[in-house]
C-alpha cells in the first residue's frame, strides 16, 4: 500500500532521511503538485512549560502602556516593546500580504515579524466584528509558512462565548499556566482604567493641542503623560499620573478664540485612531489650528458603547446594522452636525466593506446638516504630500464657510 506521508517510502534497512532545515525549524514544506496545507504540519521546538513567556501587541495609537500594564500585571509574563513603525515595517507586511486585503493587516504583520526578530514567543490577536476575526489564524499560517515555528498565537477570536471566565482559561492555557485569577481580574481593571484615561487625556489634548503658544509643549506632556503610564504597576499610580497630566496639560497658554474651526474625525476601527496608518491625520489638522474630536476609541466603541440606543438613534439613515462600526460612525457624525461641528473626516482603510456601505448615509447627513464631509482612505501607498493637499482644500472649504456664516 503506499505511504500517505510527503515523502518517499522508506524500507526498514535503509537509513533514515535526513529532516530538511525546513523541517527542522518547523515550516510548512510545499510539495511540487501537492495542495497547500490548510493547517501548520510542522514539528514546533519544545518549551519549558514554566519559562516565563514573551509577549508582544501590534502598535495601536497610545495604547501601548495598557498592553503592557495587561502583559505584566494581569498575565505575569514580559512585554516586548516595538520600535516605532518605519517604511520597512509596512514593507514586510506587504511582503506577507495578498494586495486586497485590507491595510491594518499589512500594518499588523509586519509589526508581528519585527516582535518575533525581538524575541517575542507570543503574539496577540483581539476579535472583531468583521473578516479581523479571521486574521490572528491568518497571520499565524502565514508566518508558520515563513519558517517562525517558535511563537504561539493567543488569539482571543478562539475564544466565542464572551465570557470572562472562558479568557482566563484561554490565557491561562496559551501564556501562564500558573495565572492567578483574583490577582488577574485585579490586574484587568486597572488595565481597564488605563484605557479610559489615555482615552481621556487624548480628548483633552485633541481639544486644546492646536492653540498651543509654545510649540511643541503639548507634545512634551503628552511624552511624560505616555511615560506614566508605561511605569505604572497599581491602580493608585495609574490614577495618581493620570491626574497629574491633565494638570500639566490645562496648565498650558492656549490662544484659542471664541469660535475655532472644529473638525470630527471618524471611521475604521484601527486607520482612524493609528497615526501610523493614517500619516499623522490629527496633528496635521492640529497643525492648521482646528479644534478636533476623534469619536472613535476603546472607550466609545468597546467600553461604553450601546448598541441598541445608538440603532435606535439612526433609524432615518439606516435601518438595519451594516457591520462592525457602521452604525457607530453614522450615529458619530449625526451627532458632530448636531452639535455644529464645522466638518467632518470619515477615514477607512482600502478595501474596507463596511465603512464603504457607510458612506452613502454620511452624504445624506451632509445634505440634511449642511456640513462637508471629507473621505479619505489610506494603503501602504498613501503618500503625505496627497493628503497634506486634500486637507489643506478642506480646511480652506471650512473656514471660509465658517467666516461667511
Amino acid at each position: 500500500m503506499p505511504s500517505l506521508s510527503s515523502g518517499p517510502e522508506q524500507s526498514a534497512g535503509e537509513p533514515r532521511r535526513p529532516k530538511r532545515a525546513s523541517e527542522e525549524q518547523g515550516r510548512v514544506v510545499m510539495q511540487p503538485g501537492r495542495p497547500r496545507p490548510l493547517f501548520f504540519t510542522g514539528k514546533r521546538p519544545k518549551r519549558d512549560r514554566h519559562s516565563r513567556r514573551k509577549v508582544a501587541f501590534f502598535h495601536f495609537r497610545n495604547y501601548e502602556p495598557a498592553f503592557k500594564f495587561f502583559v505584566e500585571q494581569v498575565l505575569d509574563a514580559d512585554f516586548i516593546p516595538l520600535p516605532p513603525p518605519t517604511r520597512r515595517t509596512v514593507k514586510i507586511g506587504e511582503e506577507l500580504s495578498s494586495d486586497y486585503v485590507c491595510t491594518p493587516f499589512k500594518h499588523i504583520m509586519g509589526d508581528y515579524v519585527e516582535a518575533l526578530e525581538r524575541g517575542a514567543d507570543v503574539l496577540v490577536q483581539v476579535t472583531g466584528f468583521c473578516r479581523l476575526n479571521y486574521y490572528g489564524e491568518l497571520a499565524q499560517m502565514i508566518l508558520r509558512d515563513r519558517g517562525y515555528a517558535d511563537f504561539d498565537m493567543l488569539n482571543f477570536s478562539d475564544v466565542g462565548t464572551g465570557k470572562v471566565r472562558d479568557y482566563v482559561a484561554y490565557c491561562k492555557k496559551v501564556v501562564n499556566p500558573n495565572l492567578s485569577i483574583p490577582h488577574g481580574v485585579k490586574g484587568l481593571y486597572a488595565a481597564w482604567r488605563m484605557v479610559e484615561h489615555i482615552d481621556e487625556f487624548r480628548d483633552l489634548y485633541l481639544a486644546r493641542a492646536g492653540f498651543a503658544q509654545e510649540a511643541g509643549s503639548f507634545e512634551r506632556v503628552r511624552r511624560s503623560f505616555i511615560a506614566r503610564m508605561n511605569a505604572a504597576t497599581t491602580l493608585s499610580d495609574i490614577e495618581t499620573g493620570f491626574r497629574q497630566s491633565v494638570d500639566e496639560l490645562e496648565a498650558l497658554p492656549i490662544d484659542k478664540p471664541a469660535d475655532p474651526v472644529r473638525v470630527a474625525i471618524l471611521g475604521e476601527y484601527y486607520t482612524a485612531q493609528d497615526p501610523s496608518s493614517n500619516l499623522g491625520l490629527e496633528q496635521k489638522l492640529l497643525d492648521m489650528g482646528v479644534e478636533l474630536v476623534n469619536y472613535m476609541s476603546i472607550s466609545n466603541f468597546n467600553l461604553h458603547y450601546n448598541a441598541d440606543a445608538t440603532r435606535a438613534s439612526i433609524t432615518e439613515y439606516s435601518r438595519f446594522d451594516m457591520g462592525p462600526t457602521s452604525s457607530f460612525n453614522i450615529a458619530a457624525a449625526k451627532r458632530a452636525a448636531e452639535e455644529g461641528f464645522d466638518g467632518i473626516v470619515h477615514i477607512k482603510s482600502a478595501g474596507c466593506t463596511p465603512e464603504i456601505d457607510v458612506m452613502p448615509p454620511l452624504q445624506r447627513i451632509s445634505r440634511d446638516y449642511h456640513v462637508p464631509v471629507l473621505f479619505l482612505t489610506f494603503d501602504t501607498q498613501t503618500s503625505d504630500a496627497g493628503l497634506d493637499t486634500r486637507l489643506e482644500a478642506f480646511y480652506d472649504m471650512i473656514a471660509m464657510r465658517k467666516v461667511r456664516s
